[in-house]
């Protein structure tokens, strides 16, 4: 019987632990699971999208395509230069949900 009770709750944790355990993993460490280009096409804005129109939106990442520093690191610089930046996120303050969790990045309506 103590067995089965040993064994029931080192289950029960390892279970536990898993389902906590999900914040701040990589999704890169998920596995090799490649989004096709039809994907990732609809996920991003085309290169020639005019900047804060309605198509200039990154879906993945929820904030304009063309202020994604996620998807373009070559942003960063000019967001640390204005001191827009939140070093312990390593993303724009101004995009940071985490310091600033009532923070509202709202995408354009269509036809503007």
């Amino acid at each position: 019987m103590r067995i089965r009770c040993v064994v029931l709750f080192t289950l029960v944790l390892g279970f536990g632990g898993a389902a906590c355990s999900k914040e701040g993993k990589n999704p890169a460490e998920k596995g090799p699971a490649v989004a096709s280009k039809a994907e990732q096409q609809e996920k991003h804005a085309p290169a020639d999208v005019k900047p804060g129109s309605h198509e200039d939106w990154c879906d993945e990442h929820q904030v304009p395509e063309s202020q994604c520093t996620r998807c373009n690191r070559d942003l960063i610089a000019a967001f640390k230069a204005t001191g827009d930046w939140c070093d312990e996120h390593g993303l724009p303050e101004s995009q940071c949900l985490k310091c600033n969790p009532t923070l509202k990045i709202v995408r354009p309506p269509e036809g503007k």
